[in-house]
């Protein structure tokens, strides 16, 4: 075996094995396939959260589906894989990630389709696995065109601005992808899949608002939370 072959199988490993920007990438194209995969698998529950003080058309809590902490991950992993790594790189983890999508779904639904030998087992797996089709229709629409968005934008900071203030692009990227998520992702799930496909709730103009900001509030809460572990994993990668 040659030497150029032999480095080719090390991979990026090939000079350190605890080379801290391999394992940056490594680590951080994990952490953002997990919490992709995740939310894709909890996207359907609808979780309420109670608030200690009613808000304008937010009510009493906020209502938002299960995967909304897990998809907040994503975009933390996202957004410091593109400050370390640069745009092109990170548009392709984002874009293979989204064709990964439709492994999952094809791996749960095969699952779902295979005849069980407990039928009260099989009942409650498809009752909590079985990814409706109007929340899958607008998971992966809210995504491609967010994840995307994020992206870009991210880098439009940063050509504008130099390589400071990491926490303006993070928190500008952030909050206006999650905007783009949650306006398709609602009105998608809820609005217009239902509609075309006749499958789940038709909410009314006032519950999709409601359901939207309430989600939107929490998602900008997480990217304001997540700034300074941006920072901390940037510098630990670099420094």
């Amino acid at each position: 075996m040659s030497s150029r072959t032999a480095g080719r199988r090390d991979g990026p490993f090939r000079t350190d094995p605890l080379d801290r920007s391999a394992v940056g990438a490594v680590a951080l194209i994990t952490l953002f396939t997990v919490a992709l995969a995740t939310a894709q698998l909890t996207a359907a529950k609808v979780l309420a959260l109670p608030l200690p003080v009613a808000l304008p058309v937010v009510g009493p809590e906020i209502l938002l589906p299960g995967a909304a902490l897990a998809y907040a991950l994503t975009f933390l992993a996202s957004d410091c894989y593109a400050e370390l790594y640069g745009r092109r790189a990170t548009q392709v983890v984002v874009n293979v990630a989204f064709l990964a999508n439709f492994l999952v779904l094809a791996l749960v639904w095969s699952t779902l389709a295979a005849p069980g030998v407990d039928p009260e087992v099989s009942a409650a797996f498809q009752t909590a696995l079985g990814p409706a089709a109007n929340i899958v229709a607008g998971s992966l629409l809210a995504y491609v065109v967010s994840q995307n968005w994020d992206v870009f934008v991210f880098h439009a900071i940063r050509d504008r601005t130099g390589e400071g203030k990491l926490w303006l692009r993070n928190i500008g990227s952030t909050a206006t992808s999650q905007a783009v998520d949650t306006v398709i992702f609602v009105g998608v799930a809820f609005y217009a899949a239902p509609l075309v496909l006749g499958v789940g709730p038709v909410f009314d103009p006032p519950a999709l608002l409601a359901l939207g900001l309430g989600q939107y509030l929490l998602k900008l809460a997480i990217a304001l939370l997540d700034t300074p572990v941006v920072y901390l994993v940037v510098g630990a990668v670099r420094n």
